[in-house]
């Protein structure tokens, strides 16, 4: 009883148990808030492809000044002043919501409608800086807090990963599927104000269990004093002449500082400030590439182009061809199933053959999964036709003013925008369904082989995805965290923002097949430089599997590129 009440009050489990009330709040509103925008604007994709569109080019543009915010304050300070702005945000953004649902016909004869087109603006705006906070919370918590927590202690750092991936796993399915149900059976008002209560409530609690975290956690209190932007550049291109080859790699835990003391502020010009955000933008992005995992973090940020997951996109199509909605949410639970499978696989894959080997393994089983993907284009049933215009679809919806697909945030997959509101109502019937015809069966086998392709990559993808983040954790240096994972997070949406783009100019069903191929190629180049940047950093010990010290861990990173400071 006594080891079961320690388990339950240690640091561990409280940062556990904030992660799940954090995450079921965020899954709810990134599910909530593109179906209250489609709802809002008459059932049009336009609003939540807007937001879509301003989430990933802030996070895009944005992302290496939060991370050195991160950086450069104590963990303490960062960890509550993002938790209260991004609830804040998403309470107040609720309560908007909630005015313009009860007044909408009011505000569209107020100044001609632009009172209501004002609503919109704020709405994202406000949405926006709650997506940005979410990221500053990613990071600290996610790429810093957890490795302090963990010590030096790798295996216990591995399996804290994986539970974290394995909360969002069931984030994912079970939170929208609470909060639809509440809008179903209530209505989109009743979803607004239940999500701002459940944000109030969580940021009261999520507050208490991080001071209970940093009380718990001594270590987290001593943080390196962050280096200026302009000496990012210089450290990295010192850091490996000053390291020794023969050390290999230990957890970072640097120098002693007790508590964080912040550097004198330099008397600077006015032009030097405003040229200070582009400088730190320069040097975090030149910082990220002379890191030793440089070409790791580059080969997951290239998984993140492509249409084979559950988004908007996927789920779309399948629609074309025939699934239907209940058939949908069937395959997005198996697909959180292999998810959490990979979670469990990355732990055990670890242990037996070390963490770098363990990317290279998972990659290998992602790409085989996704063959079949690959063959599903040439199957029966398969609408793949090269021969149609990929912009005939955009031509005709210029001219009938329909809305072009939307975009939606990457950082969650689930069905955003396409149908939603119908889709809640059970009223959604394939594309190429017409109730006043029969049109002939599609044939199954395409679609059944592309989606037995996308569930059982999720294997390998989750595997390699917590490959990726324990490299990047591991070799780091302290000082630098914030900055290098804000700009893989830039990385990521990077690439994700082209993946939208590749839709919007090929959005016909008769091209999907080529975006699939597309798709694959992406992440057989992700791969690839994965594998450069293994063979880089075992040489010939590459295919020798063996079972590591989990202290000592010496495969974790590339000889002599030490980041111990």
């Amino acid at each position: 009883l006594g080891s079961v009440i320690a388990y339950f009050t240690s640091a561990k489990f409280l940062l556990y148990l904030g992660h799940a009330l954090s995450t079921w709040g965020d899954r709810m509103w990134h599910f909530a808030v593109s179906v209250f925008l489609v709802e809002l604007y008459g059932n049009s994709l336009l609003l939540t492809a807007v937001y879509g569109l301003v989430v990933a080019g802030s996070v895009l543009l944005l992302g290496a000044l939060i991370g050195d915010w991160v950086d450069k304050n104590s963990r303490l300070k960062v960890a509550q002043t993002s938790l209260v702005v991004q609830n804040s945000s998403v309470i107040l953004c609720g309560v908007i919501l909630m005015i313009i649902f009860l007044f909408k016909t009011q505000l569209l004869t107020l100044y001609h409608g632009w009172l209501l087109t004002l609503c919109y603006i704020l709405v994202i705006t406000i949405a926006n800086i709650a997506n940005l906070a979410s990221t500053a919370t990613a990071i600290t918590i996610q790429r810093d807090w957890i490795v302090v927590v963990a010590g030096e202690d790798r295996s216990k750092l591995a399996d804290m990963n994986a539970t974290i991936r394995r909360i969002d796993q069931l984030t994912n399915i079970l939170a929208p599927m609470a909060v639809g149900q509440i809008m179903t059976f209530g209505s989109p008002m009743i979803g607004c104000g239940f999500i701002s209560g459940w944000n109030l409530m969580s940021m009261c609690v999520e507050y208490l269990l991080l001071w209970k975290v940093y009380q718990k956690t001594p270590t987290l209190a001593h943080k390196s004093a962050k280096v200026e932007a302009s000496e990012l550049k210089q450290l990295n291109v010192k850091k490996e002449s000053d390291m020794k080859p023969a050390e290999g790699v230990q957890l970072i835990i640097e120098k002693d500082v007790t508590g964080f003391e912040p550097q004198q502020e330099k008397e600077v010009g006015c032009a030097a400030r405003i040229a200070e955000p582009f400088i730190t933008f320069r040097d975090g992005w030149v910082a990220y590439y002379n890191q030793p995992v440089f070409l790791a973090g580059m080969g997951l940020a290239f998984l993140y182009m492509t249409v084979l997951g559950f988004d908007c996109i996927t789920t779309g199509y399948a629609y074309t061809q025939g699934l239907s909605g209940s058939v949908l949410s069937l395959l997005m639970g198996a697909s959180a199933v292999t998810g959490i499978m990979g979670t469990v696989a990355f732990t055990w894959l670890r242990r037996k053959c070390g963490l770098i080997r363990t990317g290279l393994i998972s990659g290998v089983a992602q790409f085989a999964c996704l063959i079949l993907c690959a063959i599903s284009v040439f199957m029966p049933g398969s609408p793949m036709d090269l021969t149609v215009s990929p912009f005939a679809d955009i031509s005709a919806r210029l001219f009938e003013n329909e809305p072009l697909p939307t975009i939606a945030s990457p950082e969650h997959e689930m069905i955003f925008a396409t149908g939603m509101p119908n889709l809640l109502n059970g009223s959604i019937a394939p594309a190429n369904s017409d109730p006043e015809m029969s049109p002939e069966p599609v044939p199954l086998i395409s679609v059944s082989l592309l989606f037995a392709g996308v569930i059982a990559a999720r294997v390998g993808l989750w595997s390699f995805d917590l490959t990726v983040t324990q490299l990047l954790q591991e070799n780091v240096i302290e000082s630098e965290r914030g900055i290098i994972n804000g700009v893989q997070n830039s990385m990521n949406y990077l690439l994700d923002l082209l993946h939208f783009i590749m839709v919007i100019l090929a959005p016909n069903p008769e091209a999907f097949g080529l975006l699939v191929l597309i798709s694959v190629s992406f992440v057989a180049m992700g791969h690839i430089m994965y594998f450069r940047f293994a063979q880089k950093s075992l040489g010939k010990q590459l295919f020798v599997c063996h079972t590591p010290d989990p202290k000592a861990a010496p495969d974790s990173s590339p000889p002599g590129n030490t980041s111990t400071v």
